[in-house]
């Protein structure tokens, strides 16, 4: 269960704090008190979208943080462990996630940062939240079939098939690949053997491209290369002037220097070193020198080496990488387009087996379709009876239809909610009121077959009269036996049956409007009913009327 969530600096909400217990947890208060803003932060620590316009006007960022305690942390102790989290410890769990009004916000699962898809993954095992334009998803048939197959137990037979469909398209795929126009494919042999040839007639592969270059430029640049080497060499070693020569001088006098001055004993031997540093300078530069080829010939081979690179590179990649790469594509294309009539009398072959095993799949999961259907259209009709339908009735048709990613089956949901009429399907129905209620009761239902253990529900009576208050009341005290439930209402009928009673309020403070939310017991929630039924004036009639309703839900 969720045992607290706290909100701060969202919109109206400056610092909130809500506290939830078991069963059910209502939430009443005056419309634009900021019942809904608390429905839209717990959204975000489930993963949904962050919007920064959600930020209070002046503050830099806005934060969420729920504490959920979980009796059965095995299945998000085998997320976290996917994630390379640790484990929950004591099954408690908390999530906090930040909102700036600039930059990214940043997600914490037990301090450890993570990721929006992490909390998604997260949320689905721990809470089904439904707001209050939900209800018109149950008009869409593919949302149907999924509540179906969810009703029916049926995820790991829907997984098999979807797994051989998904086979099935990829064959179909590389089958479409290879028709086509023999003389398109004839060109396309032609061409690639063309590109193929000229690839390797080129020796890419050998091709070190900027050795090639810096060969080209020494050698485009021989003469001058020389000529300043040679000017060095003489400079350095030459006959007459030379540096070498100079220090050969230098050194006769520091012979006669270290016979006069005793510290002058060891510059000779520097010197010498010196002498033997601009020889062995001089050779290599000589021997480098030498090793260039100069020639006009060995140029212009250069040149039509770069040129090529440069042609193939336009053609096939802008590195010698890239045309490799696309050689070896190339190579395997023009084997596939060789060995073409090949594949596909073998593609054919593995389609037609991959099509019987898709509509074996297909088929046996059509069946449990069937079976579930009418267990979950009883259940359904069932609940809708406590929820003012007393001669309501839904049925859950399931037609065969064409192979499709979710099956062989097209299911449509039929619902007469007088006696007398016949079903029609449920798109069909005008009254929102009425859809609401079909909502509620495929809820109820559901919650029963799943382990997801909290439900919250936004305005789930939305469109209902008062009347109706009561059944849809008793029906999420029913379902909050076995989950949390925690439900926003603009209903009295409704708010009575919560275990816990929260009020949302809005005051002005210093120019500010600013939300608190407030636990309510006693008489505190007496009034709070009592604004429900009759406004701001809370007279004697009311207050009566109200605790009159706590007494009959108390005993």
């Amino acid at each position: 269960m969720i045992e607290s969530l706290r909100v701060k600096n969202l919109a109206i909400v400056e610092d909130a704090a809500l506290e939830f217990g078991p069963g059910l947890n209502v939430i009443t208060g005056e419309t634009g008190a900021g019942k809904s803003i608390l429905i839209g932060a717990l959204g975000l620590l489930l993963g949904e979208r962050a919007d920064k316009t959600m930020v209070r006007t002046g503050e830099k960022q806005g934060a969420v943080e729920a504490v959920f305690h979980l009796s059965d942390p095995s299945g998000v102790d085998g997320l976290l462990e996917e994630m390379g989290l640790d484990p929950l410890s004591g099954g408690m769990l908390i999530i906090r996630r930040t909102l700036p009004a600039s930059g990214s916000g940043r997600i914490f699962i037990n301090d450890s940062p993570s990721t929006v898809q992490a909390l998604k993954q997260i949320g689905n095992l721990l809470v089904d939240l439904h707001g209050p334009h939900d209800h018109q998803s149950l008009l869409d048939p593919d949302f149907q079939l999924d509540l179906l197959d969810a009703f029916g137990r049926l995820k790991k037979e829907r997984a098999g098939y979807e797994k051989a469909y998904r086979k099935m398209k990829e064959l179909e795929a590389a089958r479409r690949g290879l028709d086509g126009d023999d003389r398109d494919v004839a060109r396309r042999i032609d061409l690639l053997r063309y590109q193929l040839q000229e690839i390797e007639a080129a020796g890419v592969g050998d091709i070190d491209e900027e050795r090639l270059m810096a060969e080209h430029a020494e050698s485009a640049n021989a003469q001058r290369i020389l000529e300043l080497a040679n000017g060095v060499c003489l400079g350095l070693t030459g006959e007459e002037g030379s540096a070498f020569n100079n220090l050969a001088v230098i050194r006769s006098a520091l012979s006669e220097l270290s016979s006069l001055l005793p510290d002058a004993a060891g510059w000779d031997d520097e010197a010498e070193g010196i002498a033997i540093q601009l020889q062995e300078l001089s050779d290599q530069i000589t021997g480098r020198v030498d090793r260039i080829e100069s020639s006009p010939e060995r140029v212009e081979e250069l040149e039509d080496r770069l040129s090529l690179l440069q042609k193939l590179k336009r053609k096939y990649g802008g590195t010698a990488e890239e045309i490799l790469r696309y050689f070896t594509e190339a190579e395997k294309e023009l084997e596939e387009l060789e060995t073409r009539e090949e594949r596909i009398a073998e593609i054919d072959g593995q389609l037609k087996k991959q099509e019987k095993l898709v509509r074996t799949a297909g088929k046996k999961l059509g069946e449990s379709r069937r079976k579930a259907a009418g267990k979950l259209a009883r259940a359904i009709t069932s609940a809708l009876q406590d929820l003012g339908f007393p001669h309501g009735a839904l049925n859950v048709s399931v037609r065969d239809s064409s192979p499709r990613p979710s099956g062989m089956n097209e299911v449509e949901f039929d619902f007469a909610p007088n006696a007398g009429e016949a079903p029609r399907p449920l798109r069909a129905i005008a009254s929102s009121g009425e859809i609401s209620r079909v909502m509620l009761a495929v809820k109820a239902i559901l919650a029963a077959h799943d382990r997801i253990p909290v439900l919250v529900f936004d305005e789930i009576d939305a469109n209902l009269g008062g009347e109706m208050g009561n059944a849809v009341g008793e029906k999420l005290a029913a379902v909050s036996r076995n989950h949390q439930v925690i439900c926003i209402t603009h209903l009295p009928q409704v708010a009575v049956h919560g275990r816990s009673h929260l009020v949302v309020a809005k005051e002005v403070r210093a120019g500010r409007t600013l939300t608190g939310i407030t636990p309510v017991s006693g008489e505190s929630r007496v009034e709070e009913l009592a604004r429900m039924l009759g406004g701001r004036d809370l007279t004697t009639v009311v207050l009566k009327h109200a605790r009159e309703m706590l007494s009959n839900i108390k005993s």
